[in-house]
């Protein structure tokens, strides 16, 4: 008898592009699509049902269609994406504590895996070089998506205690690239001049979209439970990463980044929080041999080749509205550092002979 699965999010990208995929494996029944909007894409032969996971009504859906895995992929990575702040907050983790709430009643279940981040690590000098999944970061995210997670997946460890007899796979995928996704990663290496700061140069590691939905895939599938890695092979520096997009930078002093993510989410081309700025000061690197032993995972792409993927399918800006945006981005930064030096701000007038 095949499987009866349940997949959260599948509105966004990759949760319908999950969803179309494990519709077409053999292995599986049915898939059951939840969002609280119909997708926009095509989901293959899965059932959508239009639903809230933070409304108890998610629990009757598992328990009238008979579901025995959950994947969890509705953890929204940008409050402007999920409507500000307040309500990414709410849907990460209120949804999250409705949806194992509900998953602890059903007596059908018996896995659940859930899309979490590299990101719980958090980023900092003093963290190793590689982490393994029984690492903990010296900083801990203090906001945003990382810190979600980090409280995601705390519950989810909740559940596991109570549910002994669920097999539970966490899987913290690195930073995604790829043709499809977007992400504030993405939006990042989109920049027209891409701010970085003065005296790091981090190390980054990406999953290629493929990778990540194969990992996913395997997590549902096979007899495996536990946390894992998810990342490409090798690691790109940040300068190295620039000049694959062609991309010029603006080296910041440190302690201005806060500063600068306000100034690129004012202009509308990015969402940046200060998670992300010392994750793009510090770097992170992932130990993947879980993933390779365990999960079963040989990702297609390394990190270098998904970032070029990602680069050769985006398009560059018109060069008229880029001129532009880069212009006032450069006087930005330069009135942003003119102002930490204790210098004048700028007012644009010529001042007296």
């Amino acid at each position: 008898m095949g499987r009866v699965v349940l997949v959260t999010g599948v509105s966004r990208y990759l949760g319908g592009r999950f969803a179309k995929l494990l519709s077409a494996d053999p292995e599986v029944d049915s898939v059951i699509g939840v969002d609280v909007i119909p997708p926009p894409h095509d989901i293959g032969d899965t059932s959508f049902v239009r639903a809230d996971i933070r409304n108890p009504m998610i629990g009757r859906i598992i328990e009238h269609a008979g579901v025995d895995t959950v994947v969890h992929m509705n953890v929204i990575a940008t409050p402007m994406g999920a409507g500000g702040r307040v309500s990414m907050k709410e849907i990460n983790v209120i949804g999250t504590m409705q949806l194992l709430a509900a998953c602890q009643r059903a007596d059908t279940l018996t896995r659940l895996v859930v899309k979490s981040t590299s990101s719980v690590y958090g980023s900092s000098h003093r963290d190793p070089a590689m982490f393994s999944e029984d690492l903990v970061g010296k900083v801990p995210p203090q906001s945003g998506w990382g810190r979600d997670s980090v409280e995601v997946e705390g519950y989810v460890r909740g559940f596991t205690r109570r549910r002994p007899d669920v097999d539970v796979v966490t899987l913290r995928l690195a930073n995604i690239m790829g043709p499809g996704v977007r992400t504030s990663m993405t939006d990042y290496f989109q920049l027209p001049v891409i701010p970085t700061v003065l005296g790091f140069d981090p190390r980054l590691q990406f999953v290629h979209e493929d990778d990540g939905l194969e990992a996913l895939r395997l997590a549902t599938l096979r007899p495996v439970s536990g946390v894992f890695n998810v990342a490409g092979d090798g690691i790109l520096t940040l300068s190295q990463a620039a000049r694959i997009a062609g991309r010029p930078t603006v080296p910041v002093p440190p302690g201005l980044g806060g500063l600068v993510g306000t100034l690129y989410r004012r202009t509308g081309l990015t969402d940046f929080s200060a998670d992300q700025i010392r994750f793009l000061t510090h770097g992170r690197g992932l130990d993947t041999t879980r993933m390779r032993e365990v999960l079963g995972l040989e990702p297609r792409y390394t990190t270098r080749e998904a970032f070029t993927d990602f680069v050769r399918s985006r398009t560059v800006p018109g060069s008229g509205s880029s001129l532009d945006v880069v212009g006032q981005l450069e006087r930005g930064v330069s009135h942003l550092i003119g102002v930490a030096a204790g210098g004048p701000a700028d007012t644009g007038r010529g001042g007296a002979g």
